[in-house]
């Protein structure tokens, strides 16, 4: 089915609301080497000046450029890119962020017949980024969603067909913790389950787009560290554009 509930233009224009301050500072940053530029004759000093404000500059258009191909035009968000994981219609799915949901109306939409629960990681004492707040104040939680903490799972063995972590994942900052968590979504999957984690990587077309903002993701060595330290195998994955990786992911004990 496809997905029709975001506006046009939503993915970058709350890149923007959330975000505003790391654009502003590089607004001022770009006039403030304007002015000082003004004050050298030197050509090569000149020259230094130009290349520090063009480079700010592309950086700014270039992280905004990249949000709206991923968030706006891509079909992150349109969920076509499930198919490809031939997900029962009926399965029981727990989707999982932190603080800011943008996928439950969409999986809820998609698979009206499925029975979902949201779970929402969210600690303001762990998750200090300003961005996240901000989020929170105006998008309202999807109906019935349920607050929880990583280590305090409430998912009974062996009772989910498939958890969702939609760029959410790389919230949980420890390594142990974030290996726990995933040991135990690992033990709540039922035979076939699958845990599916979209996430931008520490890579090159992450650092070209979002310069020193890719140090926030987590490299590929991390991911598998952390899906073979819980017990985790790779059933498949695929890349929604050069800047988002999906894993699915099984128990290590079931075999194909």
């Amino acid at each position: 089915m496809e997905q029709s509930v975001r506006k046009p233009l939503e993915g970058v224009t709350n890149i923007l609301r959330f975000n505003w301050h790391f654009y502003a500072f590089s607004i001022v940053l770009i006039g403030v080497l304007l002015i000082a530029k003004t004050w050298f004759s030197n050509f090569y000093i000149v020259l230094f000046f130009k290349i520090l404000i063009a480079l700010t500059l592309l950086g700014t258009v270039l992280s905004l450029a990249v949000s709206y191909y991923v968030y706006d035009v891509s079909g992150l968000y349109r969920l076509k890119w499930l198919d490809r994981l031939n997900i029962s219609p009926g399965s029981t799915m727990v989707n999982i962020h932190a603080g800011f949901d943008e996928t439950s109306t969409l999986l809820a939409t998609k698979y009206p017949h499925a029975a979902l629960r949201v779970f929402d990681f969210y600690d303001p004492s762990k998750h200090t980024e300003i961005s996240i707040e901000r989020a929170r104040k105006v998008n309202p939680p999807y109906p019935g969603t349920e607050h929880i903490e990583t280590q305090a799972l409430p998912l009974e063995p062996a009772s989910t067909d498939l958890v969702f972590l939609i760029l959410a994942a790389h919230e949980i900052r420890n390594t142990a913790e974030r290996i726990a968590f995933f040991a135990d979504l690992r033990r709540s999957l039922k035979a076939n389950g699958r845990i599916v984690v979209v996430e931008h990587l520490r890579d090159i077309p992450n650092f070209l787009a979002y310069n020193i903002g890719f140090l926030h993701f987590y490299a590929t060595k991390v991911w598998l560290d952390t899906f073979q330290g819980a017990g985790l195998v790779i059933d498949q994955t695929m890349k929604i554009t050069p800047f988002i990786s999906v894993f699915s992911l099984k128990d290590h004990g079931v075999t194909p």
